[in-house]
């Protein structure tokens, strides 16, 4: 029978050992520049990624190669890799602030012509 990483993890490693493994990850894909090596990284196929946005393998590609793309689909793809994506706007002599709501599925409708929602949702100063 098959073992999960997780417990092959438990077994030979300390739970501290564990915690340095997980945050050297962390700051390994933190150091990814592009798309395909973040997903490549995560093991993941652009058939997968594909899968998970509802586009074909050829679109999620074309995306990985763009450098210029909607807020959208940029969340949609880091979505589909199990991330979540947030847009911080830093200041220079202001704490950074973290804008909601930026490309999600109901700014989507205002880019097709529909309504837009009555409110942009920004952290507070």
């Amino acid at each position: 029978m098959a073992k999960s990483a997780k417990d092959v993890f438990a077994e030979t490693m300390t739970p501290e050992m564990i915690e340095a493994s997980d945050l050297r990850a962390k700051e390994l894909l933190e150091e990814y520049d592009t798309l395909q090596k973040l997903r490549k990284a995560l093991d993941l196929t652009q058939e997968h990624i594909g899968q998970k946005m509802g586009k074909k393998q050829v679109s999620v590609a074309q995306i990985e190669k763009r450098s210029d793309f909607l807020l959208s689909t940029l969340r949609d793809y880091v979505e589909a890799l199990g991330g979540e994506l947030e847009l911080v706007v830093k200041f220079k002599d202001h704490a950074p602030v973290r804008l909601a709501g930026i490309g999600e599925k109901i700014f989507r409708k205002f880019h097709e012509g529909r309504a837009a929602p009555a409110v942009l949702q920004l952290s507070t100063w």
